[in-house]
């Protein structure tokens, strides 16, 4: 590869990297086992540039790495401190269909086409499109609970209340500042935050979260927001959930199941 191949090669894995991390996390539940595996990706691709050099679009083939590197380790869920939990939420991913979570994740979070959903997994595009529908219903039928919302736009609050509501969760109730956010939280503890970054009163959703996050520090959170980059900076914490808008049904859906089945996994009997 020549020097200018190198560099040019660098910026465009440098460019996909926030969305290869995004998409490690929400395999894994967890910011920093979902940075190994975005390091171990990286670290494949050093040793052997080519892998994604010669491939026509280079951020299919860097998740291609990433889903081979996943693959290899047995497709871990992070490590809990409990080894009950964590054994409890591998035994739930191991009645899912193999390689479901993971088409419908880069299906509808990372906006991956069926054909190149299939050439990241090793699939042919039948079977691919085949696991993203059993994916939906497996994942849907996985877990129920509350859901709080924390959305400033009237039409995106209840337009989300509905996809959650037709999901089977509940809505515990939606916030439009961080202080209505706080205290709607400490009256009804949820299972789960959808929340925008940019409140009514130009408070911070991010804020709101950390401030609910001090009383119930588990808490998955779902982020919904047009600047993805502003929250993808490489810096902790980070959301394991983050959907871009304009967002679309399937990526709520999808992130809501996603991040319920990581809050069930202290109640999963195996």
């Amino acid at each position: 590869m020549t020097a200018q191949g190198q560099v040019d090669l660098t910026a465009s894995i440098a460019g996909h990297l926030p969305y290869l991390r995004r998409y490690a996390r929400a395999l894994t539940g967890n910011q920093t086992s979902g940075d190994n595996y975005a390091i171990a990706t990286l670290e494949a691709v050093l040793a052997d540039p080519g892998i994604v050099s010669s491939h026509h679009n280079h951020k299919v083939a860097l998740f291609s790495v990433l889903h081979t590197v996943w693959a290899g380790t047995g497709a871990p869920v992070s490590e809990s401190s409990d080894s009950r939990l964590g054994a409890a939420a591998q035994a739930h991913l191991a009645r899912l269909t193999p390689n479901s979570r993971e088409a419908l994740l880069l299906s509808t979070i990372e906006g991956f086409t069926v054909s190149e959903v299939a050439s990241i997994i090793g699939a042919d595009e039948a079977e691919a499109s085949g696991l993203i529908e059993k994916a939906v219903s497996e994942m849907a039928d996985s877990v129920a609970g509350n859901v709080m919302i924390i959305e400033d736009e009237a039409v995106i609050a209840m337009d989300l209340s509905a996809i959650v509501e037709e999901m089977g969760h509940d809505v515990t109730g939606i916030a439009r500042t961080r202080t209505e956010a706080v205290a709607l939280a400490r009256r009804e503890k949820p299972d789960l935050i959808l929340a925008d970054i940019q409140l009514a009163d130009n408070s911070s959703g991010v804020d709101a979260v950390n401030d609910i996050l001090k009383d119930f520090p588990d808490l998955p959170v779902i982020f919904i927001t047009a600047f993805p980059e502003r929250l993808l900076t490489g810096e902790r914490p980070e959301p394991a959930f983050l959907i871009n808008k304009p967002y679309t049904d399937e990526q709520v859906r999808s992130a809501v199941s996603q991040a319920m089945f990581f809050a069930s996994t202290d109640s999963l009997v195996s």
